[in-house]
């Protein structure tokens, strides 16, 4: 499965909104598996590695595209792509867009359907990926998938680091897991040791904005 991550500095939030309602019209295209989104709060909490840049204010969107494979996305792109982006022109003064393969299902897998999404975007440090992805297995996943609230998620690797996602019942639920959860987790896991950097963001999810 491929999860297409889409970063956008919002400008104009009505017309952006308006623009993301738009993309009601992926449902039914082929191998097009859902998508979700919202703004992200803040201020962010963070973990003793991550960077504190980006995302602290609600001006910046986040969505979470999710296609059966790259060809599938290679196919959307050369057909109504441009047509359905056009509606969003103006709205925003920057977009990045990074491109993952789904290594493996947090509990339930993504998307679930919470009001917050929490992404972790992990670069990790040379010689240190086998035990990265081995703790994720074994430490992190379990962990989250316990914690109370947590509807499912999933950990994913592209050309930019790797990628986790995790749906919350609510904002609140995440709270109490980065406090009472987290830190455990965190020095189980020697993650540490693992982390070059991490940049995260919770994201309170709009229900206008999801599809599928």
């Amino acid at each position: 499965m491929l999860i297409k991550w889409v970063r956008c500095e919002v400008v104009d939030r009505d017309a952006f909104d308006r623009g993301q309602r738009g993309w009601s019209a992926l449902a039914g295209l082929p191998g097009f598996l859902g998508q979700c989104g919202g703004l992200a709060s803040g201020p962010r909490s963070h973990s003793p590695t991550e960077h504190r840049q980006s995302d602290a204010s609600t001006d910046v969107a986040h969505v979470f595209g999710l296609w059966r494979s790259e060809a599938d996305h290679r196919a959307f792109l050369t057909g109504p792509h441009d047509r359905l982006a056009a509606d969003q022109a103006g709205s925003y003064s920057a977009i990045e867009v990074r491109l993952f393969e789904r290594v493996r299902d947090i509990g339930g897998g993504f998307p679930a359907r919470g009001s917050v999404v929490r992404l972790a975007h992990c670069r990790v440090r040379d010689g240190r990926r086998a035990h990265f992805e081995q703790a994720q297995a074994s430490v992190w996943n379990p962990g989250m998938a316990a914690a109370p609230g947590m509807l499912g998620g999933v950990f994913a690797h592209g050309d930019s680091g790797f990628l986790v996602l995790t749906s919350w019942e609510s904002a609140d639920h995440h709270r109490r897991y980065t406090t009472d959860v987290f830190p455990d987790l965190f020095l189980r896991s020697g993650a540490r040791d693992d982390l070059e950097a991490v940049a995260g963001a919770v994201i309170d999810l709009d229900p206008a904005w999801s599809v599928g």
